[in-house]
């Protein structure tokens, strides 16, 4: 894998304008759609039991988000996951606030189960306990958790045969068999709301162009951090507000010519 790879799948993601079907939480939506459609993907948010297998049928990538849950959203989830599966569609899995309650972790587990995950993405102490492992979570952030990050999400790609991505100061993706360490974003993503979120599916939009989950999954990891380094440079005095405005400017705006520049990714 190499940057002209990443800065390919860039350019796909702009001229196919893929459409990602997000089954999201309440907090985010507005933010997740409006990036993506910044990014230069087309975003559709379709809930309901009675339609989301037929969106998630003819989308580029179905991204699933337990943020806000709630048994009608979870029916929903699984049946617009087996309609992708039959389909060919990539599902990318954001299993958020998993290890809080049980019932966020117990759902987790039974989408993954459930359904063929392309990606996995989330926090570490979410990844851990999606797995099976005691991992610290606060409400849906992160505890101060530590570890081996890349055993644990090569380890957790091998259980669920998928590729794992762990997003922190230092981003993993895995697929069990090859992983990378992807340094690009900033620590203004953590002061406001979605920004995970909104990775997970930014993910989906490279899933969507590009098969191998591996490289999709680094690719969008330094598109959007690179994304951010700019923004926060560009507001540094002016606070998240101002960040959030500028980020979604940047998600537009990034280049190849940015990518060549500021990415910044290792194989271990």
């Amino acid at each position: 894998m190499d940057k002209v790879l990443i800065g390919q799948a860039l350019e796909r993601v702009r001229e196919v304008n893929p459409l990602v079907h997000n089954i999201t939480n309440v907090v985010v939506t507005n933010f997740t759609a409006n990036g993506l459609l910044s990014f230069g993907a087309s975003p559709v948010m379709a809930y309901a039991e009675e339609e989301v297998a037929e969106m998630a049928s003819i989308a580029g990538a179905l991204v699933l988000n337990i943020g806000t849950l709630n048994s009608d959203v979870v029916e929903s989830m699984i049946i617009a996951g087996k309609a992708a599966n039959k389909n060919g569609v990539s599902v990318i899995f954001d299993p958020v606030g998993a290890g809080a309650t049980a019932y966020r972790t117990e759902t987790a587990q039974r989408i993954i189960n459930e359904v063929n995950i392309a990606v996995i993405r989330g926090n570490a102490a979410e990844i851990a306990n999606v797995a099976g492992e005691q991992g610290q979570i606060k409400g849906v952030d992160a505890g101060d958790m530590q570890g081996d990050f890349a055993e644990l999400a090569a380890a957790t790609a091998k259980k669920f045969k998928t590729v794992v991505v762990i997003t922190g100061k230092e981003d993993i993706v895995s697929n069990g068999d090859a992983t990378f360490v992807v340094s690009n974003g900033h620590p203004i993503l953590t002061k406001v709301t979605g920004t995970g979120c909104l990775l997970t599916s930014v993910i989906g939009a490279f899933a969507a162009v590009e098969k191998d989950a591996v490289l999709a999954s680094v690719a969008a990891l330094i598109s959007y951090g690179v994304a951010a380094e700019i923004a926060a440079q560009k507001t540094a005095e002016l606070g998240p507000g101002s960040f959030q405005i500028e980020f979604l400017n940047q998600l537009s705006h990034v280049t190849i010519e940015n990518l060549e520049q500021y990415g910044s990714f290792r194989k271990l």
